[in-house]
């Protein structure tokens, strides 16, 4: 396969960028970089990602493939070497176009860059590493830079490219080595875990290479002179419902890969049937959504309340609820431990509560050192009380004369509407798109330039 030379550049994109939407693992970019005074852009760790964030803000990356070419056959992938659809390659110069004037008219910061495997794994890596050095160096971006590692490359490519990106990832493609045998059989588990350690390795090595380096060093050249190797960290990607494991098996391998890998981020990608494969299975019901927005909310839980995935699920249990959240479900299943008291609770507990984040636990905490808290208090402090009111105290008093029952809660938390997803319960879920508004016309001034 060759670069195609035949496409204008707005061809390609249209193509390119499309091919990219199956691709979910776009996210707060986690690192924070200012201007160096001689390149153009910067980097700030929360406003990266290509979606709507908590607080209402549209915040976007140029997402592309570098090639939707490929020399596999996976069988859930639009992109694999048996489908007969349109194929379009970009070279490194014309993604430091893309990326370039797109920044410069204000309608991205920062680049997401996956690819297809044209002609081998090396020679995609090359090419990427090539883009990435050409974007850093001869363009002079400082913007954030989301790519991904292509399994069989040489460690080699894949560490020159860490010094230029911010994260990278690696999809794990099907949570199970089985899976991945029967649906992509020229790919392996071992293939893909040797470049996430490789990774790892090279992020912890470069924290300890930092720390002694700041000891050392003045303070005004700390930041300025010392190259890190994928600051953001890696994440990487499951294929939701394509094969048939179950959400307990799904949970257990994210939590492994926390652990062992040291992972910033498991996203989950509902399983979208694009091919007609025996092998894949139908869906009469559309995309497994609302399973994928269950497993991200016990995703959630794992990371920062310090759940385990034996709390939440078990081999007699082994999915989630689809009516209630996983922590509501958790707290019906062991009303022992509650009503909690919140002016008495430690921070841990609080954790557990439905309706309490981690900011509304570290405000109570912080707020009941001056005073005691009442049901107002916990309302302006950010305490979703239609939730939490069924499994808290305040001052040994319950908000409403409440029965501790799992049926009379459930019953209640059932009316709740937030929990399923508004763009679920309306079946209006779509991806944004690069050629959304007013990306037409910034790709026709480009075309120009």
């Amino acid at each position: 396969m060759q670069i195609q030379e035949n496409m204008s550049l707005m061809e390609k994109l249209q193509i390119l960028s499309d091919a990219a939407k199956y691709d979910v693992a776009c996210t707060s970019s986690g690192v924070d970089r200012s201007g160096n005074g001689r390149g153009m852009g910067n980097c700030i760790a929360p406003g990266i990602c290509h979606t709507f964030s908590g607080d209402g803000r549209c915040v976007s990356l140029l997402k592309i493939l570098f090639t939707n070419e490929c020399i596999f056959n996976c069988s859930y992938c639009l992109n694999n070497c048996n489908n007969d659809i349109p194929r379009a390659s970009f070279t490194p110069d014309e993604v430091c176009t893309l990326t370039m004037e797109f920044y410069r008219r204000n309608y991205i910061e920062g680049l997401f860059l996956s690819s297809g495997i044209l002609k081998n794994p090396n020679y995609t890596m090359d090419l990427i590493y090539q883009t990435l050095y050409k974007l850093r160096v001869e363009c002079g971006f400082n913007g954030y830079i989301h790519v991904k590692a292509i399994p069989g490359a040489d460690p080699v490519l894949i560490e020159k490219t860490g010094f230029l990106a911010d994260r990278m990832s690696i999809n794990l493609e099907l949570p199970t080595a089985e899976a991945l045998k029967k649906l992509a059989p020229y790919k392996s588990r071992s293939t893909i875990l040797k470049p996430m350690r490789q990774i790892q390795n090279g992020i912890s090595n470069q924290a300890l290479l930092l720390s002694d380096y700041k000891q050392k060093q003045p303070l005004r050249v700390q930041t300025k002179e010392f190259k890190q190797f994928v600051p953001a960290g890696q994440s990487t990607q499951m294929i939701i419902g394509a094969t048939p494991e179950n959400d307990f098996q799904i949970m257990s391998v994210a939590e492994s890969l926390y652990r062992n890998f040291s992972l910033k981020r498991v996203f989950y990608s509902a399983f979208v049937n694009v091919n007609q494969n025996s092998d894949l299975p139908v869906l009469p019901g559309g995309p497994p959504l609302l399973r994928e927005h269950r497993l991200y909310q016990a995703d959630w839980l794992l990371r920062y309340y310090h759940f385990s995935v034996d709390e939440l699920l078990s081999e007699d249990n082994p999915n989630f609820n689809v009516y209630l959240d996983p922590k509501c479900d958790w707290a019906l299943r062991h009303l022992e431990y509650f009503p909690v008291e919140i002016n008495r609770a430690s921070y841990q507990t609080l954790l557990r509560v439905p309706g309490i984040g981690a900011k509304s636990a570290s405000r109570i905490v912080k707020a009941r050192r001056s005073a005691k808290l009442n049901f107002t208090d916990l309302k302006k402090i950010g305490v979703v009380l239609k939730r939490a009111l069924y499994f808290i105290t305040c001052s040994g008093k319950m908000m409403y004369p409440t029965k501790l029952d799992a049926d009379y809660i459930c019953e209640n938390l059932l009316r709740d509407q937030t929990q399923i997803p508004k763009e679920i319960r309306n079946s209006g879920y779509e991806q944004i798109s690069l050629f959304d508004v007013g990306m037409k016309e910034s790709s026709r001034q480009i075309s120009s330039t």
